[in-house]
């Protein structure tokens, strides 16, 4: 199975000002295509070649678990903006208020996580098997998947997704990247 650099659904610059389409350019069409090359070239000929992207994450260890993982974080990460404002739902709005005080206190939360992760990595939404809501912080390629959550939306805080834009200031970026994200996409996760 040859995996696919995922096609956005929406412009370079359909994410601006937030994110500029020089950011779009080199973190999609240069880091996270890179991963992509990078996994089938390292699948071919291997147990991994015709598993889909979430069997090899789950069954695999070293470069084609990294590379694998960065594909999956990253087309999450994708799907997880939208160029038009969105707002939670009635149900994501509930959830997140019954389990986290308001919308606002899981912003400043979920905000705390992302600026006190160290190095590189990701902040993700996620929910388990009771419905229980949990902010997980991975580092490096590392993925909830593999702890058996259910991600329901996600923010880079790789240097990659915001040097550009905002240089070092991490806490600009997420006040950014918060007003991008795609509430319908959170929705439908947590449906699902």
């Amino acid at each position: 199975m040859v995996h696919e650099l995922k096609k956005l659904n929406y412009e370079y610059n359909a994410l601006e000002p937030m994110m500029s389409e020089e950011t779009l350019q080199y973190h999609h069409g240069k880091h996270h295509a890179t991963y992509v090359a990078k996994l089938n070239g390292f699948i071919v000929g291997t147990e991994y070649e015709s598993k889909s992207l979430i069997d090899i994450i789950k069954s695999s260890d070293g470069v084609i678990f990294n590379n694998a993982a960065q594909v999956y974080n990253h087309d999450f990460f994708w799907d997880t903006l939208s160029p038009k404002e969105t707002k939670p739902s009635d149900a994501v709005n509930n959830i997140i208020s019954d389990q986290f005080g308001s919308i606002e206190d899981f912003k400043k939360t979920f905000f705390e996580n992302a600026v006190s992760l160290f190095g590189s990595g990701w902040v993700w939404l996620c929910v388990d098997e009771n419905n229980k809501l949990s902010i997980v912080k991975t580092a490096n390629a590392e993925t909830p998947i593999t702890m058996g959550l259910k991600p329901l939306m996600t923010c880079d805080v790789w240097e990659h997704a915001y040097y550009v834009d905002y240089r070092n200031a991490r806490p600009t970026y997420l006040e950014n990247w918060w007003k991008l994200i795609d509430w319908d996409f959170v929705a439908e996760n947590l449906k699902s």
